[in-house]
């Protein structure tokens, strides 16, 4: 896929196109390798302490591009610890996925090794959360040149 897929200015909503999104694994550990292991991804918090999450992960879209990222304030890079596709519609959850999430998507991954990016200089940082889609052009490269 080349960048021409993310047009600069244009949300998918408004498009309906692919988005990028980075998206944590880090339960009070972290889970990526198991997240990897299992082709999934997706949040550990119950639907009553986090709707949010919830239908944030059932809003993405099959072939949508997910990232597992780290962020920590004090380092100069985002990690990224895999990339990969959402490939169905399927919801897993805790009874499904042996309680690895509590709503989470099957994922492809294509890129399992670690990728360091250097931080953007942004007047709003989101990647502190724990999903976000990915808006900022030299990151989307960045993931895009991955897959």
């Amino acid at each position: 896929m080349s960048p021409a897929f993310v047009r600069k200015g244009y949300s998918r909503l408004e498009e309906n196109l692919m988005a990028i999104f980075g998206i944590g694994a880090y339960y009070d550990e972290d889970v990526s390798a198991e997240f990897i292991q299992a082709n999934i991804v997706g949040v550990g918090w119950n639907v009553k302490d986090a709707p949010e999450l919830h239908q944030f992960m059932c809003a993405l879209k099959v072939g949508d591009i997910v990232y597992i990222k780290a962020f920590s304030p004090s380092s100069p890079d985002i990690i990224i610890k895999a990339i990969g596709i959402i490939m169905n519609a399927e919801i897993r959850t805790a009874a499904n996925s042996n309680d690895l999430v509590a709503c989470g998507r099957n994922v492809r991954w294509i890129h399992n090794q670690e990728l360091r990016i250097p931080k953007p200089h942004e007047k709003n940082n989101v990647r502190a959360n724990t999903i976000y889609e990915e808006f900022n052009p030299e990151v989307q490269r960045m993931i895009l040149q991955h897959i």
